[in-house]
């Protein structure tokens, strides 16, 4: 398949700036596959869409302040680092803007001069090797100097106040990611209350969402596509109840593309999961067959991209590229601080 493909149109002004004040009172455009049917719902009816002994995975990675401003040396104007992943201590990859002007051997500063920084290794993709110079673990520093990653789509500084706990799960709680699973955004402590109260368990994974989540496709073929290594685990006690969930012929709600991907990477053929952790770089796009998801939460993602293919993996191309122009024509809120979407399909792959 084309990459163009996937390709719509979004008016700007459905693109989320700011997230809402309560996080369940999202919009969920509720699409059955084998139906072909939509429904407009609020996300917090979730619940009524589970029964029990069913399974709800999460993804409980948390969101580091992964953005770093400095001042480049012999330079006045500002320069940015986005922290992507750490290769030892104090020495990570990042994604640098501008890049030309962050070129091997180039020193920066941060926080007045107390943090430093020397570019060891500059790759043509605007990736860079960074070697930070402190009195420390940078680790230990980034709530004080790092800033929330918003993506570039929201168009206005970060708000540390608000998007540190917004641009954040409830139920985040391993350090690791440069962008939140967003899928999740929309769970509120009375939301998890009443799925444990229906009997539906509440299974945390977790996936590091890194540049294998957001990296654009800049192929014109979706084989040609490779994904960036992102660091998961799948402990022994999700994997049980996972298994149990589906040994008793109940079903698997996966939160969000990223839940999604550890599951399948954790997947067997017999439709089990196993244990693991590692690096992923499953990519998934219509033609997979899914082997333990029967069912995703996803909010509405960006053109051409991973997550969009991902979800037309599940539900099909022309019924997802269809639920979306219901849902600009409904005006939901679109992206990371949008509305959702729960696809309710069965596990396999649909054509």
């Amino acid at each position: 398949m084309r990459v163009d493909e996937f390709d719509y149109e979004l008016p700007e002004d459905l693109i989320a700036q700011y997230p809402l004040v309560d996080r369940d009172a999202s919009r969920l455009l509720a699409l059955d596959c084998r139906r072909r049917t939509l429904a407009h719902e609020q996300f917090r009816d979730l619940p009524h869409h589970l029964k029990p002994g069913d399974a709800v995975v999460v993804n409980d990675s948390r969101v580091i302040p992964a953005r770093l401003l400095g001042q480049p040396e012999g330079g006045t104007r500002e320069v940015e680092l986005l922290l992507l992943r750490e290769i030892e201590p104090n020495l990570w990859e990042c994604l640098a803007k501008p890049a030309r002007k962050l070129g091997e051997g180039k020193r920066i500063t941060f926080d007045g001069g107390a943090v430093r920084a020397q570019v060891v290794d500059a790759r043509p993709d605007g990736i860079r090797t960074v070697r930070f110079a402190l009195d420390g673990d940078l680790k230990d520093r980034l709530d004080a100097i790092g800033h929330t990653p918003l993506p570039p789509y929201i168009r206005r500084p970060d708000e540390p106040l608000m998007d540190r706990d917004r641009y954040q799960t409830v139920y985040a709680r391993d350090p690791g990611s440069v962008a939140a699973p967003t899928a999740g955004l929309h769970f509120t402590e009375q939301v998890l209350e009443q799925l444990g109260a229906k009997g539906v368990r509440v299974v945390r994974v977790t996936l590091h969402v890194g540049l294998g989540t957001f990296q654009p496709v800049k192929a014109e073929t979706v084989a040609q596509h490779r994904m960036h290594p992102e660091a998961y685990t799948l402990g022994p006690r999700a994997a049980d109840a996972i298994n149990a969930t589906l040994k008793a012929g109940r079903q698997i709600l996966a939160v969000g593309t990223t839940a999604a991907r550890v599951l399948e990477t954790c997947a067997r053929e017999d439709g089990t999961v196993r244990a693991g952790e590692g690096e992923t770089d499953l990519f998934i796009a219509p033609g997979y067959r899914f082997k333990v998801v029967h069912h995703l939460l996803t909010n509405f993602h960006l053109p051409r991209s991973t997550l969009l293919m991902l979800v037309c993996g599940l539900a099909g191309r022309d019924l997802v590229l269809y639920a979306y122009e219901e849902a600009k024509r409904e005006g939901y809120r679109f992206y990371s601080y949008g509305d959702a979407m729960l696809i309710r399909h069965g596990g396999r792959a649909a054509s």
